[in-house]
């Protein structure tokens, strides 16, 4: 479907009395997926924009903040990640981030969801273009089943970039999901997943980090930036680990091009602000 248009797309969350709007100027995509409502307008300042279920998911404008900081932060804190596995992530931005790194010798991709992928071909080619890469496995099933039946220590790092905790990615934030998470890392494994505004979804976060703990991992941080077309305009990616700290972080190797993430950035936001430090507690 498309059609032009003038009008505002706005993202209503009704438990916090709050909306956010882009203006666009034309819808391009409209389409019911198995899974979810799919849709793709062409924005006055923000590039192509896509939703699903009426919720904002990246604009070709800020993307890059955000797929940044959910790969580079887990991968610069491994010793050596060679096998990567990325839970979601089906407009691909953040698998292009992953294949930047030199020493990832293969990465599974996987998202119930084809439609958002081709979509993603379609509108933000710029995130699809290297899809290609003979490290690159391309899934389109549950990734819940998939991490509940993979070898146990068998993958360095996680990347569990999905939706909110409605639809398809409800179980992504599972205690049970978590475990598996836990199981199929090696000892030195890091997994890092999306996990919403602490200024909006305080107690997800809550719940997330009493699941890493009750699955295994030693440490957890969750790492707060700014993303423009989310809810509060931050979010959070929460890095976890089996054994050992999060605060040993490797230099970005001077061949991996970024726009936001840097190891000093890196490095300051592993201070966690006051207000979450208190929220979480002892969690």
């Amino acid at each position: 479907m498309s059609g032009k248009h003038d009008e505002w797309v706005y993202e209503t969350v009704e438990e916090m009395g709050a909306r956010f709007g882009i203006r666009a100027t034309e819808k391009l995509l409209d389409e019911q997926t198995p899974y979810q409502h799919l849709e793709v307008w062409r924005t006055e300042r923000w590039g192509n924009l896509m939703l699903l279920d009426g919720v904002m998911m990246l604009s070709s404008l800020e993307n890059f903040v955000y797929h940044e900081m959910m790969s580079h932060p887990a991968l610069q804190t491994h010793v050596n990640p060679c096998n990567v596995v990325i839970i979601g992530g089906g407009d691909c931005g953040t698998l292009t981030e992953v294949l930047k790194h030199r020493e990832v010798e293969s990465v599974v991709q996987i998202d119930i969801d084809e439609a958002v992928t081709r979509a993603a071909e379609r509108f933000f080619p710029e995130l699809t273009a290297h899809n290609d890469d003979p490290r690159v496995s391309l899934r389109f099933e549950d990734g819940v089943a998939w991490m509940r039946n993979a070898p146990a220590a068998s993958v360095d790092v996680i990347i569990v970039d999905s939706t909110d905790p409605i639809g398809p990615g409800t179980g992504l934030f599972g205690p049970d999901f978590l475990a598996d998470c836990h199981r199929v890392l090696r000892e030195d494994g890091i997994m890092v997943g999306q996990s919403e505004s602490p200024f909006y979804h305080m107690p997800l976060m809550l719940d997330y980090h009493r699941a890493m703990k009750a699955a295994g991992f030693a440490e957890r941080r969750s790492l707060l930036f700014p993303q423009p077309v989310y809810p509060g305009g931050s979010i959070t990616g929460t890095l976890a680990r089996k054994t050992g700290p999060l605060d040993e972080i490797r230099p970005l190797a001077e061949d991996v091009a970024t726009r936001f993430y840097r190891t000093e950035l890196h490095r300051g936001l592993l201070a966690i602000p006051p207000f979450m430090q208190e929220a979480l507690g002892d969690v």
